[in-house]
């Protein structure tokens, strides 16, 4: 399959940078007898709530790319036929969060470019807050950027490390240590996958075993996820979380971690309260559970004279339930919110936001009419 045109070479410039895209989904799969296209398709798909702007898939089939990205939702834009397509023994795959005046295909993840070594495909969660000063020094050095985000700017310092005569690991350390901010990366080349995480762990990533009970019978077989449910959904066993300042390189040799920077973890609040799955684990406990525990102590710090105890669905059903189990004071659902509307914080203007809310959640106004009610939302 040939590469877009967006990803081939540097051709044209970009205004202006992008707007952040913090809350990304990411994943990548190594599995050289299995269909890693199909896998990451499903991966992506657990991990739609992440970004519903644009999505890419990047496969290496025996060192040769192959990529398919476009606008859209996952489901819109794979097909049977283009996953087929997209054959190889290791892939990456990525979701894009909803931004405001960067809604085009040419900033569709993963990035590409072409090296020394051959071709790579970054796929990127977070925000690089020196990216404007980093992108100067490109176009300084004549590098011209085809895209407005910082993800570009990721790849372009890596690729120039290789070019510099670098390997694949000491290359992407060269350029995470020259971005500051929030990067949960994978990265695909000819040899294998990299993932690497900023020394905040600002943003999740954890690292699966799929193929047996054992990673240490028989070829490796491994995922990596923004999130566990990315790795439940293709049956895929959680090993652990990728650290803060590591990289983990597997390839046909097996798993190697590098610990590039000394780690200072801190994970977005965000994540814990809102933005993960509730079925995703986190320090050793599911989201749903951590956010009932939340609404548990939030009865005991703001306690109220109410008659029901109602969430605004779905992020603040469990803060709720948890509020109610502590006070006594009985659980309704009186906000029924229609399914086939995606999450309205991520679309990227106001007005569509609030037009958004109106189409999502509508009242049972027999279940409300009369009561003193207490509205438990996941934040403000």
């Amino acid at each position: 399959m040939p590469l877009p045109s967006d990803t081939s070479s540097h051709h044209s410039s970009a205004a202006r940078p992008d707007k952040p895209e913090e809350a990304c989904g990411v994943f990548a799969v190594f599995s050289p007898k299995d269909d890693v296209a199909t896998l990451t398709y499903f991966g992506l798909y657990a991990l739609q709530h992440r970004g519903q702007e644009s999505a890419g898939i990047a496969t290496f089939d025996h060192g040769h790319l192959k990529v398919h990205k476009d606008m859209g939702l996952v489901s819109q834009i794979f097909s049977e036929e283009t996953l087929q397509d997209l054959t190889g023994q290791w892939a990456i795959g990525h979701t894009r969060y909803s931004t405001t005046g960067s809604s085009r295909v040419a900033n569709a993840q993963p990035a590409v470019l072409p090296t020394r070594l051959g071709e790579m495909a970054l796929a990127h969660n977070g925000n690089v807050v020196n990216a404007a000063q980093l992108r100067e020094e490109l176009i300084n050095r004549n590098h011209t950027l085809l895209t407005t985000t910082d993800t570009e700017v990721i790849a372009l310092l890596m690729a120039d490390a290789v070019n510099d005569g670098k390997d694949w690991i000491d290359a992407a350390i060269d350029a995470c240590k020259r971005c500051e901010g929030a990067f949960s990366l994978s990265i695909a080349t000819p040899e294998g996958i990299l993932a690497i995480r900023d020394p905040n762990g600002i943003r999740p990533l954890v690292l699966g075993y799929f193929g047996g009970d054992d990673p240490h019978d028989g070829p490796g077989q491994y995922a990596v996820a923004s999130e566990t449910c990315g790795l439940d959904i293709v049956n895929a066993h959680y090993i652990r979380d990728v650290q803060p300042g590591e990289l983990i390189w597997i390839s046909e040799a097996g798993v190697k971690s590098v610990q590039w920077a000394e780690p200072q973890r801190l994970l977005c609040i965000f994540e814990m309260v809102y933005f993960a799955r509730p079925d995703s684990v986190y320090h050793g406990e599911s989201l749903y559970s951590y956010r009932k525990r939340l609404g548990n102590i939030l009865a005991q710090e703001s306690p109220a004279d109410v008659d029901l105890i109602m969430p605004v669905p779905d992020s603040g059903i469990p803060a709720a339930i948890g509020f109610a189990e502590t006070s006594g004071i009985p659980y309704a659902e009186g906000l029924i919110k229609n399914r086939y509307v995606g999450r309205t914080f991520i679309q990227p203007t106001q007005l569509m936001r609030e037009a958004g809310i109106r189409i999502k959640l509508n009242p049972l106004r027999d279940v409300l009419k009369g009561k003193r009610i207490l509205l438990v939302d996941d934040s403000i």
